[in-house]
């Protein structure tokens, strides 16, 4: 109807905002559109250098020539000639070698002991009916918020008891199995569909074939999450091994590297060369094991 549409026309060139309106609009649209990625951006430079600035900056110092200011308006982030100097000093004062022996025995060893035991709770947790479960992930998950300095003095009383000082047994028995490797391994059990384990069930395969041969290959990622923490743990432990080892021969390189600081007091270069040792197995650790590591991530091992 010719009434109608005019009505029509006349309420769409009502409602339509005029150019100059629009132009404002777009305008803001456009740098908002340009303004979020950016402040993102930021963020993540802000948050990198905040992170990895620190561990450059050792770094740095540990490459340093004597002759080369740390301190200072001159000091520099690159060194002008890098040496490796440094490092063999470290060697000449303490038996770096033994330390790290001692500190990847105590670390392969918790590894090994984490992965196994953890699989086994977790699975019993995840996929076993018993009396007293939930008791026991409640213990679980209180073991999580409890820090260790409240019960240090009993966990060392217990080890004395057992003869363990002043030994890497009593150093590894404490963290042999922790709550947040059980928690990971039962996630990553409870995630696995029950049919395949069912299957087996109907085959005659029993609790420990199930678990062993169907289950825990399955949860890989999950395994090389647990092994990633329980490693990184115990070769940056400080404080028990400290309280238990009594013999420079037993020490761990944390534990060994502190002999560093009264010696070259006025050398940090020297101490900055020891803490890039001790950091150097963390991360081969990390990336030869970071597809698996993410993986089991994904997997949902660290979710809950």
């Amino acid at each position: 109807m010719p009434g109608g549409q005019g009505v029509s026309e006349r309420t769409v060139r009502e409602r339509a905002p005029e150019p100059s309106a629009v132009r404002p609009a777009r305008r803001r649209a456009g740098v908002g559109r340009v303004a979020g990625p950016a402040l993102r951006y930021l963020l993540l430079l802000a948050m990198a250098l905040l992170l990895v600035g620190p561990f450059l900056w050792q770094l740095s110092t540990a490459l340093k020539g004597t002759g080369e200011p740390i301190y200072g308006p001159d000091t520099t982030l690159l060194p002008a000639e890098p040496t490796l100097g440094n490092f063999g000093k470290v060697a000449e004062v303490i038996p770096v070698w033994r330390y790290i022996g001692n500190s990847a025995l105590v670390a392969v060893a918790s590894v090994l002991t984490n992965c196994l035991l953890g699989a086994m709770a977790g699975y019993a947790l995840a996929r076993m009916r018993f009396r007293g479960r939930g008791a026991v992930f409640a213990a679980v998950l209180a073991s999580l918020v409890v820090p260790f300095e409240v019960i240090m003095v009993n966990v060392f009383l217990t080890v004395r008891s057992l003869g363990l000082v002043d030994t890497l047994l009593g150093v590894l028995l404490p963290g042999a199995v922790s709550g947040l490797s059980i928690l990971v391994m039962r996630t990553a059990f409870l995630a696995l569909p029950k049919e395949t384990e069912e299957a087996a069930a109907i085959d005659g395969a029993g609790e420990w074939a199930r678990f062993w041969r169907v289950a825990l290959p399955s949860v890989r990622g999950s395994l090389a999450v647990v092994g990633v923490f329980s490693f990184l743990f115990a070769w940056d432990d400080f404080l028990w091994p400290l309280i238990v080892l009594k013999s420079p021969d037993n020490f761990t390189l944390t534990v060994g590297l502190q002999y560093l600081s009264g010696t070259f007091t006025n050398d940090q270069r020297v101490v900055a060369a020891g803490t890039m040792i001790a950091v150097i197995p963390l991360l081969a650790v990390f990336f030869a094991l970071q597809r698996m590591f993410f993986r089991g991530i994904g997997e949902g091992g660290v979710k809950g």
